[in-house]
């Protein structure tokens, strides 16, 4: 199979980076400012907030043909649309792009407020009362959920363990408060290094209750991990 050049796109990253010019064969390859990945919109910067607003379009087009397309505004009807179809749109991902900024948040969890809106009964509750009426998270701590649960897996499992072991640092101490697993908290100069997953996830992580961090297995740890989130987030 024959290389596509015209399909070749060089993406220079970095703040100091010198921009060089590359070529297959001899055919010199153009650079662009930003490229989709496997549906991650990713630029030069590595800022995300064009993608965050391209996943919030496409949910709410989605909400939109739902609203306009089906009658019901039951709970039994409106949740599982919302779940299968809308939602996806807004994690996809997002353990890679997920929103750090305020604004970015506000505007996925818009999202997510509008489908609860649409359904009835309820019009009396708070946003947070809704989802948990419905038994659903808000989306910053669904996405704190799934990264404290990879986590786990890496630091706990058998079969992540091994390829988790230079991810992050155990913080050995004599002191006996807290949970007794605690993990090194590094200190970064640029403000992208601190979103990174192995760093946001330290300080989540050892705030968890010591019967949460010692859960024999990925089960138990998630069902402890659903009681203790609210006091995270």
């Amino acid at each position: 199979m024959k290389l596509n050049k015209a399909k070749c796109k060089v993406l220079h990253m970095g703040r100091d980076n010198p921009k060089h010019n590359y070529r297959l064969s001899r055919e010199w390859i153009k650079s662009s400012p930003e490229e989709k990945d496997l549906g991650v919109l990713v630029d030069e910067t590595l800022n995300v907030t064009r993608q965050h607003v391209l996943a919030a379009q496409r949910a709410n087009r989605i909400l939109g043909c739902i609203k306009s397309s089906v009658t019901s505004r039951s709970r039994e009807v409106i949740l599982p649309l919302y779940s299968a179809l809308v939602r996806p749109h807004l994690v996809y991902c997002d353990q890679l792009w997920g929103p750090q900024h305020k604004k970015d948040m506000e505007l996925l969890e818009w999202v997510q407020r509008r489908a609860m809106k649409m359904i009835r009964g309820l019009e009396h509750l708070s946003c947070e009362d809704r989802l948990r009426e419905f038994g659903l998270f808000s989306l910053e701590k669904r996405r704190l959920w799934g990264d404290l649960i990879t986590a786990f897996q890496y630091l706990k499992e058998g079969a992540y363990k091994k390829s988790g072991e230079g991810l992050f640092t155990r913080a050995w101490s004599d002191r006996t408060r807290g949970n007794g697993f605690k993990l090194k908290e590094g200190r970064f100069k640029l403000d992208i290094r601190n979103k990174f997953f192995t760093v946001r996830v330290v300080r989540h992580w050892n705030r968890l209750p010591r019967e949460v961090v010692a859960a024999p297995s990925l089960e138990v740890f998630e069902a402890r991990l659903d009681g203790a989130l609210g006091n995270l987030v």
